[in-house]
């Protein structure tokens, strides 16, 4: 596939924005160990104590100008290209923690790893060329079709399952409890975020889209997806979790 300059614009901003992210997540993670080794309460059980720890606020910032960098890929490029780009900032993690923090990937991690970048390279070549979009009513009537309407649902059930099921019995002992409610909060975010990095580059461009009721939805379940998955990623307290367990699970670690 021959990329147009624009999407080539969204490709290095969702690279740049996967470096970013990766290495916010390894800095994060030593801010929540200082703050959990200080007051002696995990993130994970309900610590908020890392918001006192300029080390963690350090990675915050990080992290924010990965997801800035990403959210204006978003307006350049296809959902398709840049979502699975997203993926690539594990293994900038897996890299920074065998440095940094010490942590050594067995088999099944590099395994990961490798199929993380093939699959964002194979996605990346075949990624179909993005049709124009003239409004920010377009996007919201290709949200609101009965397809996305179901998929929306049931993402939400999931997502209220595990919050209020299995987040309180088993989510300080299992990452996937909270990494799952971040992921599902991820995929009905990219629709959100799509939109809006397009409305708001149209209204840059003259097409005033801030006058539809339709972008500031699309920003209301932005803000919400945001606060959930920043929430429930500082939860499970990242001084308690190898970058292996994120790629691969704790199940199958040898």
């Amino acid at each position: 596939m021959g990329l147009s300059k624009e999407n080539l614009k969204g490709l290095i901003l969702a690279l740049v924005s996967s470096g970013f992210i990766g290495a916010s997540f390894i800095i994060k993670k030593q801010g929540l160990r200082r703050a959990a080794a200080a007051s002696g309460v995990r993130a994970g059980f309900g610590g908020y104590y890392y918001l006192l720890e300029p080390l963690w606020w350090v990675g915050m910032i990080t992290m924010i100008a990965g997801e800035v960098a990403n959210f204006v890929a978003y307006a350049f490029a296809p959902a398709v290209l840049v979502t699975p780009l997203g993926a690539l900032s594990i293994i900038v993690s897996a890299v920074l923690a065998d440095i940094i923090l010490k942590e050594k990937l067995h088999h099944l991690g590099i395994l990961g790893c490798v199929m993380c970048i093939a699959g964002s390279i194979i996605i990346v070549i075949h990624a179909p060329r993005e049709q124009p979009i003239k409004s920010v009513q377009e996007i919201w009537d290709m949200a609101t079709q009965p397809a996305f309407l179901a998929y929306g649902g049931s993402v939400i059930v999931l997502v209220f399952i595990l919050v209020f099921h299995f987040a309180p019995r088993c989510g300080h002992t299992n990452v996937l409890v909270y990494t799952g409610i971040c992921s599902l909060m991820g995929s009905l975010s990219v629709m959100s975020v799509k939109a809006l990095g397009t409305s708001l580059k149209l209204t840059f461009e003259g097409k005033n889209q801030l006058i539809y009721p339709e972008t500031w939805f699309f920003m209301l379940v932005v803000a919400i997806c945001v606060i959930m998955q920043m929430n429930y990623l500082n939860k499970k307290a990242w001084w308690n979790i190898t970058m292996e367990e994120v790629i691969i699970g704790p199940k199958f670690q040898k």
